[in-house]
């Protein structure tokens, strides 16, 4: 299925759940603040979900099965699209919460949830824009270096790890690979932590 197919597949059940729940979106409200309450529950989940899998699932199942090289270098490819894709859904989850939670006439809950979600974009912009093509560059330099020692076709660490013992050139490009990718390790699950502040909001929120 094409990209066209999809994206109107999707907008087909949009429409379709607007269909069985008018009142939801299209109630008295207008279709202003409708909107903006279909933007942000949108993102948000957009952003939560790719988050989930891509930090505790998808990576972790990559990691176990394919042959180093080859993850890092998906994971090289994936990575900036991924930050882009919570970037952009936490951009337009701050700019609709913003619009219909005013900073003036917000209550003190709602200014500490547009902080949550402030401080998601500010993580997820920092993987973005400075830690991921950071820690892809280091990546790329460490993958030559294993090559020319023989290594890097394995799956897991255990083959790294040996040879770093006898190679002080592979054992300091790896401390300066495991900061970088602590620092971006750490912005993502911060980012996650942020987005995790704000479900419980959005959980008081509902009527069931």
């Amino acid at each position: 299925m094409g990209w066209a197919a999809r994206f109107l597949t999707a907008v087909s059940f949009l429409a379709a759940g607007v269909l069985f729940a008018p009142d939801a979106l299209l109630g008295r409200s207008g279709a202003g603040v409708a909107a903006a309450r279909l933007a942000h529950v949108l993102c948000f989940a957009t952003a939560w979900g790719a988050a989930l899998w891509v930090t505790f699932i998808g990576g972790i199942v990559m990691f176990k099965y394919l042959p180093r090289h080859q993850f890092g270098s998906l994971q090289g490819k994936m990575f900036p699209a991924y930050f882009m894709l919570i970037s952009v859904c936490s951009a337009i989850s701050v700019a609709a919460f913003a619009y219909l939670h005013p900073w003036k006439t917000a209550s003190t809950i709602e200014r500490y949830q547009l902080g949550f979600l402030i401080t998601a974009l500010g993580f997820d912009l920092s993987n973005l824009l400075v830690f991921t093509p950071m820690t892809i560059e280091m990546m790329m330099k460490r993958h030559k270096m294993e090559k020319d020692l023989g290594i890097g076709g394995e799956v897991g660490w255990s083959k790294n790890a040996e040879v770093a013992k006898t190679s002080p050139a592979l054992a300091a490009m790896n401390k300066k690979f495991g900061m970088i990718h602590g620092l971006s390790s750490l912005a993502n699950i911060m980012a996650f932590g942020s987005l995790a502040m704000h479900s419980w909001y959005l959980a008081s929120k509902l009527e069931m």
